[in-house]
């Protein structure tokens, strides 16, 4: 996720780049060596100008694909996109200025000056980003992991290419065989075979799998490649393409081997960027206007029972990447050491333990837990980005270890504070309903449905509806 937020980090900048170029363009102009420049119209203006440079802008950057094979891909060729996209607006300006007589006021002297400065903002804007990443990236952060199956010629040059770029931020978990491939990679590099992957995904932190064996074995690893779409890792593959339904396909390469990504996770990089915003904002205020209330939950908490105030449990994140998820304490701090003799009396079906009446559970904990303000040490999680407002509930190692393969792909999203299931009666519905309503949220996700959630978490919350 972090590199389509990278992504779409990189779009917003751009649209300010076009936009700051008409008082940049408009200022300029009366600097420029030229004498015949003649009046400018006021600046207010030029706004029918940047209203259709905007859209046709908008219109560029999808057709020459501006924004594909971010982590990957050279900076040239990117410029050249842009320089391009830029020369066939201004093409465009000119035939609406001839045929259609619009923009009659714009001079000339600011009509190329506009696209001059703008070409230079955008370039100079994707160089100095590209800089800052890589060298991020090479001091450890923003890193992915992946795995290659195969290990022939074409395994070897996948591994030997991301080896030379340590600027795209990929860290090399190891080979997975195929039964009929070649080569002989080194023993510690093995992760396992193709019968294997799916263990080998449960093991493993993975972000991406590479699929890099001969094309003709292509047909006879497909189970693997949609095994890995079924747990939600990434899949690349060379040379060919399996028809796997549901996935977002996006073409890339990795200098000059051509590669096809396949995701079921949302991919908007705009609108994911605006979740990671919506996420900090909500998360920063929440934190701020509830203050009080933590303040007088901690003292209760403290005074109900003995332990800590916050209860710190290892949940799975992102592609199975552990976290430490904070609560208010609602139990008595034995209730780790208590759970398996209370096992046999579990109300929930799935991995998931649920008991209404759970001895466990102070008294102050039964109130905050009826209420949900045991939860709201998470924003505190939110904000460091371990999780979001809204997105699947982050399970405990154990409950993972128990999913069934169609189940894991709820992983492939951050986790959230509230969800689907969060509101739709939460204990009241069964496990494989809860997972089934999860997969559901990341197939259909859009930002104008976190933002119903929310709404929707509200009387859910204030009613109590299966709150245990």
């Amino acid at each position: 996720m972090k590199n389509r937020v990278v992504e779409g980090t990189v779009r917003l900048l751009d649209i300010l780049c076009v936009v700051a170029g008409v008082p940049a363009a408009y200022f300029l102009r009366d600097f420029l060596p030229v004498n015949a420049r003649g009046p400018l119209v006021p600046l207010s203006d030029y706004w029918p100008f940047l209203a259709l440079t905007l859209v046709l802008w908008i219109a560029a950057t999808w057709f020459f694909r501006l924004y594909n094979s971010f982590r990957t891909r050279s900076i040239w060729p990117e410029i050249g996109r842009i320089a391009k996209a830029l020369l066939s607006m201004a093409i465009i300006h000119i035939a609406a200025i001839f045929f259609l007589r619009l923009h009659e006021d714009v001079s000339r002297l600011f009509f190329g000056t506009y696209f001059a400065v703008v070409f230079a903002f955008i370039a100079g804007n994707r160089v100095v980003l590209r800089r800052v990443a890589h060298s991020a990236r090479r001091s450890g952060h923003n890193m992915k992991v992946f795995a290659v199956v195969g290990s022939g010629d074409l395994a070897h040059d996948v591994v030997q290419t991301v080896e030379e770029h340590p600027e795209w931020g990929y860290l090399f978990a190891g080979h997975v065989l195929d039964a009929q491939g070649v080569g002989n990679p080194k023993p510690e590099l093995v992760l396992g075979t193709v019968a294997q992957l799916g263990q080998i995904l449960d093991d493993n932190v993975i972000d991406e799998v590479i699929f890099a064996v001969p094309r003709e074995r292509l047909s006879h690893i497909e189970g693997a490649f949609r095994l890995c779409q079924e747990q939600g890792a990434n899949a690349r593959v060379c040379l060919d393409l399996f028809q796997v339904g549901g996935a977002h396909v996006a073409l890339g390469e990795m200098d000059g081997l051509p590669m096809l990504a396949f995701t079921r996770a949302p991919t908007d990089e705009v609108a994911l960027l605006l979740k990671r915003a919506f996420d900090m904002f909500s998360s920063a205020i929440a934190v701020l206007l509830l203050s009080p209330a933590f303040v007088a939950t901690a003292i209760a908490v403290k005074l109900d029972s003995p332990g800590p105030v916050f209860f710190r449990q290892t949940r799975v994140g992102k592609n199975g990447r552990p976290f430490k998820m904070l609560k208010f304490r609602s139990m008595h701090i034995d209730a780790e050491a208590r759970l398996e003799s209370l096992r046999a009396q579990n109300e929930a079906s799935g991995p998931v333990f649920k008991m209404k009446d759970d001895p466990r559970v102070t008294r102050v904990g039964r109130f905050i837990r009826r209420t949900s303000i045991d939860e709201l040490p998470q924003f505190l999680n939110v904000l460091t980005g371990e999780m979001s407002i809204v997105g699947p509930r982050p399970p405990v190692p154990a409950e993972v270890k128990q999913y069934q393969r169609w189940q894991r792909r709820r992983l492939s999203v951050k986790p959230g504070i509230t969800c689907t299931w969060q509101v739709s009666g939460r204990s009241n519905i069964s496990f494989d309903q809860w997972m089934k309503l999860d997969l559901e949220y990341i197939d259909t996700w859009s930002l104008w449905q976190d933002i119903q959630i929310c709404f929707r978490t509200v009387p859910a919350v204030l009613l109590s509806r299966g709150a245990h």
